[in-house]
């Protein structure tokens, strides 16, 4: 049985969604996660489920917006360091 290319993408954003649930480093999570969301927002247009590909786009979001305020609080805490 061979899979379709947008099947692999789905099994794919699975794996990296579970891999950054795995992770102890925060940014590693926030990065995987958002990786693996990204996937399934694509997977979900795709294929027309519009739950998946909304809810994954607001994760998706969610990793972004805690990303840039971890980068941006990390120089001053170097700083005071």
């Amino acid at each position: 049985m061979e899979a379709s290319t947008i099947e692999i993408i789905g099994y794919f954003a699975s794996v990296m969604v579970a891999i950054s649930l795995m992770m102890k480093d925060i940014i590693w999570l926030r990065c995987l996660n958002f990786a693996g969301c990204s996937l399934f927002v694509i997977y979900g247009i795709y294929i027309s489920a519009w739950p998946v590909a909304g809810m994954n786009a607001f994760v998706a979001c969610i990793n972004i917006y805690h990303l840039i305020k971890i980068y941006r609080t990390k120089p001053q805490q170097v700083a005071t360091a």
